[in-house]
């Protein structure tokens, strides 16, 4: 991890499922002071940070107001993690004011706060390519984002590209593909599929032929390491994914089977959306050359470890005996 070990960090969003996964490496590794920038700084609704809650310090600020973001001149951090998003893509056609607000002008908001850092490292989203001809996705391929939520986010890398190219400000974008692991929402697919096949309920999906590029959260979280403290790459854009498409029929069998599920599947019940991306698969040769950087982690194992969380997690949350169950009576 280098010098990144001795600098002042701080990540937006840092409850997130994927910055949540970054925040444990980081203090893991030693850094010398994390913040973590998020809307309540109460560890109820930050529960994915409770183990390392006395060893981070949460900054309270709402990225769409620019006022409570004069915190972050006060804290001077030398490496800034952007994740802060509203992050549903589907729901982002029926909130896309709160869409484009966070994604797009809390981006701007937060670029415009505080320049004094090392490295700003913008958490874009393979969402943006959207519509492609070409398949896998390029780095240099123009963006064709087809939700409100991509359009927010595809904003905000053009506002921060714009800060590096006119004003040198040393900012890296980095897109990662669909990640997945432990603490995932289950409105995500794999979360979900999994959460079904483990108490026995019917899975509903469309025919599943559309692939996506699924990667493992700890693969991501080792790019985003590499991103801070790798020498000449400033300004650059850069896929992380796992190079390999996944139809979606295939990883809802492969879940049914790998948590030896009884749970009917029925394939084809769900019509596809009206704006399906058929192919989803990330060009990887970018991150290999500048970062160094290759998922380690597969699918097949990413979705055990993965299945053996939720098991944990479930047996925790249902079962009358365990302690949490018991505290939430």
């Amino acid at each position: 991890m280098g010098n990144l070990s001795r600098k002042r960090v701080l990540v937006t969003g840092g409850a997130g499922f994927i910055a949540s996964h970054l925040c444990h490496r980081l203090v893991a590794e030693g850094v010398k002071e994390l913040f973590v920038l998020t809307k309540y700084s109460c560890v109820i609704d930050n529960i994915r940070l409770l183990d390392i809650w006395d060893k981070i310090i949460p900054i309270e600020a709402d990225l769409r107001n620019p006022d409570a973001l004069i915190k972050i001149k006060e804290i001077k951090p030398e490496i800034i993690y952007h994740f802060a998003a509203y992050n549903h893509v589907g729901d982002s056609f029926m909130n896309v004011s709160e869409a484009i607000d966070v994604n797009s002008k809390g981006t701007v908001n937060l670029l415009d706060a505080y320049g004094d850092y090392e490295r700003f490292i913008y958490i874009s989203s393979s969402e943006i390519y959207g519509y492609q001809k070409v398949v896998p996705f390029n780095e240099g391929s123009t963006p064709f984002p087809i939700s409100p939520y991509a359009v927010g986010k595809y904003s905000g890398e053009l506002y921060a590209r714009m800060k590096c190219h006119v004003y040198k400000s040393p900012i890296v974008v980095l897109r990662p593909f669909n990640a997945f692991g432990p603490f995932q929402s289950p409105r995500a697919i794999i979360s979900e599929v999994i959460i079904k096949c483990l108490r026995g309920e019917d899975v509903e999906t469309t025919e599943g032929v559309q692939t996506r590029d699924f990667n493992y959260v700890d693969n991501l979280v080792e790019g985003f390491i590499l991103a801070a403290a790798k020498e000449g790459i400033l300004g650059e854009i850069i896929n992380l994914g796992s190079g390999q498409q996944t139809p979606i029929k295939e990883l809802v069998e492969k879940i049914h089977q790998l948590t030896k599920s009884k749970s009917r599947l029925s394939i084809g019940k769900i019509q596809y959306r009206p704006t399906e991306i058929w192919r989803m698969v990330a060009d990887i040769e970018k991150a290999k050359r500048l970062l160094g950087w290759q998922p380690k982690v597969s699918l097949d194992t990413g979705l055990s470890k993965t299945i053996e969380w939720h098991q944990r997690f479930n047996n925790l949350f249902r079962e009358p005996d365990s302690a949490l169950y018991r505290l939430c009576q």
